[in-house]
């Protein structure tokens, strides 16, 4: 269950991120309360993770599930740069997230 809740707080750090984007510096309403409600349950999550799972192997996921979700979000729906190098580097984040799950984590 660890492993679902890792996963779900990943995803709502791609919500918190993108919504804080839209939120113009926390001066649009909407987009500022998501951007609180997703990071409040995304650490929630990740708390609850962390109780059965390695700190470093937790954090690294959690992290790495945001940063390329967000550079997905930003190439798909905020029309960023789609980079060779960009790509690469979102890659090596995936292949990191790989490594550690794979590390020998006991859940």
């Amino acid at each position: 269950m660890a492993w679902v809740y890792l996963f779900v707080a990943g995803l709502l750090e791609i919500v918190w991120a993108f919504s804080m984007k839209k939120s113009e510096g926390f001066t649009i309403l909407l987009p500022s309360a998501v951007t609180i409600i997703a990071m409040i349950a995304s650490f929630a999550l990740l708390s609850l993770a962390m109780r059965s799972l390695p700190l470093g192997t937790a954090y690294t996921v959690w992290t790495g599930i945001g940063a390329v979700g967000a550079f997905i979000v930003g190439v798909l729906v905020l029309g960023e740069m789609l980079t060779p190098m960009r790509v690469v580097a979102a890659c090596l984040i995936v292949g990191g997230i790989l490594l550690m799950k794979l590390s020998g984590s006991p859940s």
